[in-house]
């Protein structure tokens, strides 16, 4: 029997993954572990101590072996989404250069509000063998160190340097975590003298806790105050964000919308908060969005933004709305509530959502709908003709095409960085909520084969028929491709599209926009490359242990697919596709880049005043 006295004598690590591997959550009336175990490489930093007490709970808190820092914390982000941030991986690195690696990981987790906790090594406490192999020394601020870094990327930081403090520590960390306004990367510092410190810690403090995400009620003058200026509008929109979706809100949203007659549009992370064919789904909205959802973005008087942090892919640079038009925020951050002069409710979207429309009384016009109607179906028959392939160059939205029509309806599509999330969000038709992850956030190249990964450990736990599908690029690909291997090694199966432009093919479209000539991004335009060619992506793909092949049209993409998709491992799909060509040249809104304000170059002069004159439509922080 356990008394407030009991103790038991552990080392600090010891501590730490005992206290991990007895947290829980309820999830659909199910107890299961918050953490879903962990992804690892072992250096002399955390291996002996933080290595030992990991074997010890193998089964409780699998360990996957990863390939890189980096890309551990992506697969840590991917499975996060994949459980809507309900559960979450640990990620641990030794000391120095395997720490640091996880810089990238844990700025694509604070800027896309997912938890993910970073259990590092750190240098010895006691400083008794200082410099240690891999310290970086300040010589003013001996604590100053490699892992301070991290404290602007994280939402929780903290060094242990007493095995007593992870008593205080671990519960914060997670709390921040779970949290639904300061979700976010936690970032644990452990000395490697510290690791292995004992200590006679309270038995009560390892007991099973069940834990819950918490529901902030908004406040009701401020849903008051919503319902009152929602009711005047006679253009109603509402910008359905990623938070709808880790609300577990995406049926109180559609239901709000069909009761109201609202047109819905949708972010960047919101995109499968609604299915495509929904009569009030009028698009994905922005700069990489939809003629459909821009066009009633501008004329909209009143807008009702639901889990979204607006983005300036979202915004168009906020050039996408009419001057006058007023905001209402709903967000359980304070901080996103009330930009750009938001009428603010600070709340769950689910409890917001059905407070709000208890109290409004309204019904949209119905030319307004079916303005924003037709504007939909106009998109759809671009996107339609965009995707469709025959005697033209292989495009993205070819291939994205032919994966939608051929995939099952529950299967999760991922896409992260280059043309493919600008891509995807435009083209992909959505066949289920919450089937589709489009990392801009933070835009990592490398996310694509990692997060996908992640994902899909997370998709194996409850749907483990279906299959995760990542688009990435060749410059993707070649950033980070080694979760092929690990994908491999752990059976977690995915089918990887690799559309081959021949180097950075959005970036030279950008630089192409904007005057300049193309240099350094597509192969064939770098100097210092005498003599260009491509790599065979088929053969490395095959050499990690993937099924692997290539095509040469979307044609023999749909027969590939069908392949990948009966297949019981990793099948690796390649297609050479256009720079140039094939591009989706609708539904974009303004984007604010730097351009030269001045220059020799007639071609980057005119071209920055053609970017500048759109500036005029730029809503100044109101």
């Amino acid at each position: 029997m356990t008394t407030e006295n009991t103790t038991i004598r552990l080392t600090t690590a010891q501590a730490i993954i005992r206290w991990l591997s007895n947290q829980f959550i309820e999830i659909d009336g199910q107890e299961i572990r918050v953490c879903g175990g962990g992804f690892g490489i072992f250096g002399h930093g955390n291996v002996t101590c933080l290595g030992e007490a990991l074997n010890g709970v193998r089964e409780e808190l699998p360990l996957y072996r990863g390939q890189n820092e980096q890309s551990m914390g992506f697969a840590a982000a991917g499975y996060a989404k994949q459980w809507l941030r309900q559960r979450f991986m640990f990620c641990t690195a030794s000391a120095g250069p395997g720490t640091a690696n996880l810089l990238t990981a844990a700025g694509l987790a604070h800027a896309n509000r997912l938890p993910m906790l970073l259990l590092c090594g750190d240098t010895f406490l006691t400083r008794l063998p200082d410099p240690v192999l891999q310290q970086m020394e300040n010589y003013n601020d001996p604590t100053f160190g490699v892992n301070d870094a991290f404290k602007p990327v994280v939402r929780y930081w903290d060094r242990i340097s007493h095995p007593a403090q992870v008593i205080q520590s671990l519960p914060n960390a997670l709390a921040t975590m779970l949290d639904p306004a300061d979700c976010g990367p936690a970032f644990l510092g452990l000395p490697q003298d510290v690791q292995g410190w004992t200590y006679d810690y309270p038995e009560k403090f390892f007991a099973k806790k069940v834990h819950r995400i918490r529901r902030q009620s908004p406040d009701a003058a401020e849903i008051t105050d919503a319902a009152e200026m929602l009711a005047t509008a006679e253009r109603p929109m509402i910008i359905a964000g990623g938070g709808v979706q880790y609300s577990q809100a995406t049926t109180e949203l559609t239901a709000f919308a069909e009761k109201h007659n609202i047109p819905v549009v949708e972010t960047i992370a919101g995109r499968a908060n609604m299915l495509a064919t929904h009569p009030l789904n009028i698009g994905p909205i922005g700069v990489t969005g939809s003629d459909s959802a821009n066009a009633i973005a501008e004329k909209a008087d009143v807008i009702l933004a639901v889990g979204t942090r607006l983005q300036d892919f979202t915004t168009g640079s906020w050039t996408a709305f009419d001057q006058d038009a007023q905001f209402i925020s709903i967000n359980a951050a304070r901080h996103d509530a009330g930009k750009h002069m938001s009428l603010p409710v600070v709340g769950d979207a689910k409890l917001s959502l059905t407070a709000l429309d208890s109290e409004l009384e309204m019904n949209t016009p119905t030319q307004w709908v079916t303005f924003a109607q037709e504007e939909r179906n106009k998109w759809d028959a671009y996107v339609a003709d965009n995707v469709s392939h025959g005697n033209r160059p292989n495009s993205y939205a070819q291939a994205i095409g032919v994966v939608n029509e051929l995939c099952d309806a529950r299967d999760r599509v991922v896409a992260a960085a280059g043309g493919l999330p600008a891509e995807v969000t435009a083209n992909w038709r959505t066949l289920d909520i919450g089937t589709v992850d489009v990392e801009f956030g933070f835009s990592c190249m490398g996310y694509e084969i990692a997060g996908a990964w992640g994902a899909r450990i997370a998709q194996a736990e409850r749907e483990p028929e279906q299959d995760t599908i990542t688009f990435c690029g060749d410059g993707s690909y070649l950033m980070l491709n080694s979760d092929i291997y690990s994908s491999v090694l752990s059976q977690k199966k995915m089918i990887v599209l690799v559309l081959d432009n021949g180097g950075f093919a959005v970036i030279n479209k950008l630089q192409n926009n904007t005057g300049n000539e193309s240099f350094n991004n597509l192969l064939e335009d770098c100097p210092t490359i005498p003599e260009a060619f491509g790599v065979d992506f088929t053969a490395h793909a095959a050499s990690m242990g993937a099924t692997a092949e290539k095509v040469a049209s979307p044609a023999e993409l749909a027969e590939a697919f069908k392949r990948a998709k009966a297949s019981d491992k990793t099948y690796v799909i390649v297609m050479d596709v256009d720079p140039y060509e094939g591009w989706t040249t609708e539904g974009h809104a303004w984007w604010e880049v730097g351009t030269p304000h001045i220059t020799e170059d007639d071609s980057v002069r005119k071209a920055h005043i053609e970017w500048e004159a759109s500036r005029v439509k730029q809503r100044r922080g109101v």
